[in-house]
């Protein structure tokens, strides 16, 4: 399959920085300043979709322009839109994207799958750097108390991201009780739904495990995918959100 047929499937699919103030608003399409994506915001919706805070290509080799092109402009882009198509009339209208993790509940399907997409997307784009960036001593710390040692973190990380079964997320979280956990989550369903998931937290790393995010590059190897992310964890980011949660 060419690039253009490529492009033309994947726009039908499902579809940096996580939105502090309680409205946002969506992106009009893309232009391309330098490699990245720049956006017109549309006053009218009340949530966007960030631009990325890099080139398309700066990750690579470990994850590649294409996929960053699709992953940010169709898949991140289709959570935005049908988004705000969802709250309309309803009261996650006025509520910040944070709020509606906190608030959803299995009953708003298209609230949860596109709020949980837009969210979920916003952070790990953050988490993402295509500078070399290594944990702090205090974070790596933090990690050996709760793990053991990073080697037993690493691997328990790995085997949460290998183990979801189709599409999903693994996460590494702060618990209620300010204990490191790692869990997973199917879909678009975050750690921060708590009237939905079992493993509540805060999300301080996160790995998209759909297919989308590495089968161009890595077709059905996930693991080859799960061993590349580690060459561009943004431990800056990681550190910033422990810190805060």
């Amino acid at each position: 399959m060419d690039k253009r047929a490529f492009l033309k499937l994947t726009g039908l699919a499902g579809a940096a920085a996580i939105f502090s103030s309680p409205l946002g608003s969506l992106a009009t399409p893309a232009t391309v300043i330098s490699g990245k994506p720049s956006f017109t915001a549309d006053p009218k919706a009340p949530f966007v979709l960030p631009p990325l805070p890099y080139a398309y290509d700066a990750l690579e080799p470990n994850i590649d322009k294409l996929t960053m092109e699709i992953h940010h402009d169709k898949h991140h882009a289709a959570y935005v839109k049908n988004l705000n198509d969802a709250v309309v009339n309803t009261p996650f209208a006025n509520y910040t994207l944070e709020e509606i993790q906190n608030k959803v509940t299995d009953k708003d399907k298209a609230i949860r799958n596109n709020g949980g997409g837009h969210y979920n997307h916003s952070l790990f784009w953050t988490l993402l750097s295509p500078t070399k960036k290594t944990p702090s001593a205090k974070l790596k710390a933090a990690i050996t108390k709760d793990f053991g040692t990073w080697e037993a973190f690493q691997t328990k990380f790995n085997d949460a991201a290998k183990s979801v079964f189709g599409s999903g997320w693994a996460w590494l979280i702060v618990t209620p009780d300010k204990k490191l956990a790692i869990t997973t989550t199917p879909n678009q369903d975050n750690p921060l739904m708590h009237n939905i998931v079992k493993d509540k937290g805060h999300p301080i790393l996160a790995l998209d495990v759909w297919e989308h995010a590495y089968y161009l590059k890595h077709q059905n190897k996930r693991p080859e995918y799960i061993d590349a992310f580690w060459n561009v964890v943004n431990w800056d980011e990681v550190e910033k959100r422990y810190n805060a949660a």
